[in-house]
């Protein structure tokens, strides 16, 4: 969603799978996390025409025959540390993206952010590359934690204080990414990482669409319960129509999954 661009460089997943077969997850909804796995995913698409668009729908697609396929091959008891199964996702989603954007013209130089969060029982493991975040909200408290680094000098400079939060909203080259999927990028070096899952723990994947439009702290009360007598709508929406109304220069989307 967006006000300013015509076409949407954003893809999302919603994804449920186990040893024997995939499912793909409408945009509402509960499910039982005894017999399946879970992974959701939010791509952000970068090129000219619509080789963003075809970048971040080539790597929300892969996931949904990779991911499920380590599965299968833990489950056969060859097994291997999460790390390793989401450091060999990314770099074989990578190595389709550069094949197709060196074999047609329309598609060269494409590249994509990836935010993946994988739901398995007690835990949920990430992969990260970009400016596409992920967001860690504990049942058990009121915080919200930016799980992610985003990939730019600009985050870099903020990561070591040698600029203010508000300096880096405000940069002119905030959204210059230094690593991604695709393009000219010869190597991948995913950020991954786990969280152990208790009840009430929320996790928002989102574009950089929102967070351009919204600080941590227009996050938090927006995921706040309205107020009795309010017109309610999924908070994933609420975020997305606030986030569009205070900037909407690009595309914006929100993944919000709970730990029930």
């Amino acid at each position: 969603m967006g006000k300013v661009r015509k076409n949407n460089e954003d893809s999302f997943l919603g994804l449920q799978f186990d040893s024997r077969e995939t499912r793909h997850l409408g945009k509402f909804g509960d499910a039982p996390t005894d017999h399946f796995d879970y992974a959701f995913a939010v791509s952000d698409g970068m090129g000219g025409a619509m080789a963003g668009e075809f970048a971040s729908r080539i790597a929300v697609e892969k996931i949904t025959t990779l991911l499920p396929r380590s599965f299968q091959q833990s489950a056969a008891g060859l097994s291997s540390g999460f790390g390793d199964v989401l450091e060999k996702l990314f770099d074989d989603i990578h190595r389709a993206l550069v094949f197709v954007g060196n074999s047609y013209t329309e598609c060269s130089g494409m590249e994509t952010t990836l935010s993946l969060c994988w739901f398995t029982p007690g835990w949920m493991y990430f992969g990260h590359v970009g400016d596409s975040r992920i967001y860690y909200l504990p049942g058990r408290e009121r915080a919200i934690r930016q799980l992610t680094q985003d990939d730019t000098h600009v985050a870099w400079l903020l990561r070591n204080q040698m600029i203010s939060p508000w300096e880096a909203r405000t940069h002119p080259r905030r959204n210059v990414l230094q690593k991604a999927l695709g393009g000219g990028n010869q190597f991948v070096d995913p950020q991954v990482g786990a969280v152990a899952l208790e009840p009430g723990d929320l996790f928002l994947i989102c574009s950089d669409g929102l967070t351009e439009g919204l600080s941590e702290e227009h996050l938090l009360d927006l995921l706040r319960p309205p107020a009795p007598g309010v017109r309610d709508e999924s908070p994933a929406r609420r975020l997305v129509t606030q986030a569009v109304a205070n900037d909407g220069r690009d595309n914006t989307t929100a993944l919000l999954i709970e730990a029930l």
